[in-house]
């Protein structure tokens, strides 16, 4: 994806990410409801030759050029002042350039894109105005949570298309053209490729956006990334934003240098100062255990709610009266299952978005999938079950506590064999964990009562996966998964890699 800035669209030539195009030589026009506060003047548009002078020290969301509306919107929302990837990029977006936006995660992205694409819509609504990529299915419910919420002024029409759904009943709600259109890769492009009809919906977008851009341009969405370029408009804006700096960001911004903007916050692989991180180091016999014993403590510790992230969806989990993991998260894993479907899965994370000191503990069992981009306010604990084996595949879990400000807390069991791991996550990092403080005596107490229930948990999940033949679809999911890669001609690289 080093080659992603061509201008060529042929299938031997790489696609075009950002495009020559004037700038927009038009004042913003008032929105045009009714229901919206009236706009104050502006200033006209710079000349060409004096660059616009953008307000990258304001401390109001007004100062940046929002209308009145979305400034409203924000103070209901508890959005008090615009973070520093928020002042850099609004200005920008909103003056017509394209951007390429780094922050790390939970320093307010989202709201860096939606709310001056929002403002634009005001100005000029029409059929399907922004499409917006992104590379996971959870990630795409919630950008879609966060645009309505917005431009809940606007009464804004936003539809997820993702996997997993219906396909027919998705190409219907395109035909009514929603304004903001949030997609997975794979679905956008099998909708656009099967029905004639489909790409003339994004033929006039203003926005083409990018959530998690490094992992949206990875070569395993090249295709995918093909096929929509090709659908979308030249003179749109496209916004790309991410909160990992990799090799095919750094290839994309020299070769676009002089046709984007470029804000970098990113300074390495780095955590926020308000997250606590632990360790605590225990044998590998013994991981549940802990586990349980650390749960039963969480409402002395005043946690809210917490997320544990496991290695594999095969961890077996299932509910019982003593701790509640709720629901596995795994890409692609969730179909058609009883007891972790993906539906009860979007439940659950709509019900963690809403708990409160009042409402009962409550955890969620995630796989990677879940890592990146989605915020739950509530999450006072992150634990690390398995030591994941990169260290941005840290940085990303932790990440979803201590988020815009708040404090949290990251605690990872450590086993001996994972000592070399955390090392590395530590260099990376640039700090030590903390050792937690956990009195042995009281969890070997109970350890007989403890290790029994969880093996009789572990037992009844592991007949309700077999009920509901989760061996077969795994390795239906793993024949198609090798079937695309060998399809795109990935399969040769990746067995060269290995060897």
């Amino acid at each position: 994806m080093a080659e992603a800035v061509g201008e060529s669209t042929s299938p031997d030539r790489p696609f075009p990410l950002f495009s020559k195009r004037s700038k927009r030589p038009r004042d913003p026009a008032p929105p045009p409801s009714a229901n919206l506060a009236s706009e104050p003047e502006r200033p006209p548009p710079p000349s060409a030759s004096a660059p616009p002078a953008y307000p990258f020290s304001a401390e109001t969301f007004a100062d940046l050029g929002l209308s009145n509306w979305a400034v409203a919107t924000c103070k209901a929302l508890n959005m008090k002042r615009p973070t520093a990837v928020q002042r850099h990029c609004i200005p920008r977006i909103l003056s017509g350039d394209d951007v390429l936006g780094l922050a790390e995660t939970g320093s307010g992205k989202t709201a860096a894109f939606a709310l001056p694409i929002l403002h634009r819509l005001a100005e000029e609504r029409y059929g399907v105005f922004a499409l917006v990529v992104t590379p996971t299915r959870e990630l795409a419910y919630q950008l879609a949570t966060q645009f309505r919420a917005l431009g809940s002024s606007l009464e804004v029409r936003c539809t997820v298309i993702v996997g997993g759904m219906d396909v027919l009943t998705q190409a219907k709600t395109l035909m009514q053209r929603p304004h903001v259109v949030i997609a997975t890769p794979g679905r956008i492009k099998l909708l656009l490729t099967e029905d004639p009809d489909m790409p003339r919906l994004f033929s006039n977008i203003k926005f083409l956006i990018l959530d998690e851009a490094d992992r949206v341009l990875d070569v395993g969405f090249e295709e995918e990334l093909r096929v929509i370029f090709q659908c979308v408009p030249k003179n749109r804006q496209t916004l790309l934003f991410s909160a990992t700096m990799t090799k095919n960001l750094q290839a994309l911004h020299a070769l676009s240098a002089n046709r984007s903007y470029f804000y970098e916050e990113y300074e390495g692989f780095r955590t926020v100062d308000t997250l606590k991180q632990q360790y605590l180091f225990i044998p590998e016999h013994v991981k549940d255990v802990y586990l349980v014993h650390i749960l039963s403590k969480m409402e002395d510790m005043v946690i809210r709610s917490a997320m544990i992230f496991v290695s594999t969806c095969r961890v077996p989990v299932c509910r019982s009266s003593d701790f509640c993991l709720c629901f596995l998260w795994s890409a692609g894993t969730g179909r058609g299952r009883r007891e972790f479907g993906f539906g009860k899965m979007l439940k659950s994370v709509s019900q963690l978005g809403h708990w409160h000191y009042s409402v009962k503990t409550q955890m969620l069992l995630a796989t990677d999938v879940a890592s990146r981009g989605l915020d739950i306010p509530t999450v006072d604990l992150v634990i690390n079950y398995d030591i994941p084996r990169y260290p941005r595949d840290y940085i990303h879990r932790v990440g979803r506590t201590a988020r815009a400000g708040r404090g949290g807390i990251s605690l990872s069991f450590v086993t001996p064999n994972d000592v070399a791991l955390v090392h590395e996550i530590e260099a990376v990092v640039g700090k030590k964990l903390d050792a937690f403080e956990c009195k042995e005596n009281e969890v070997l107490e109970d350890i007989t009562k403890v290790r029994l229930h969880v093996y009789k948990a572990r037992r009844v999940a592991r007949m309700k996966m077999m009920d509901d033949g989760f061996e077969e679809k795994a390795s239906a999911r793993k024949e198609q998964k090798l079937k695309a890669l060998a399809e795109k001609g990935l399969l040769k690289k990746r067995k060269n890699r290995n060897t």
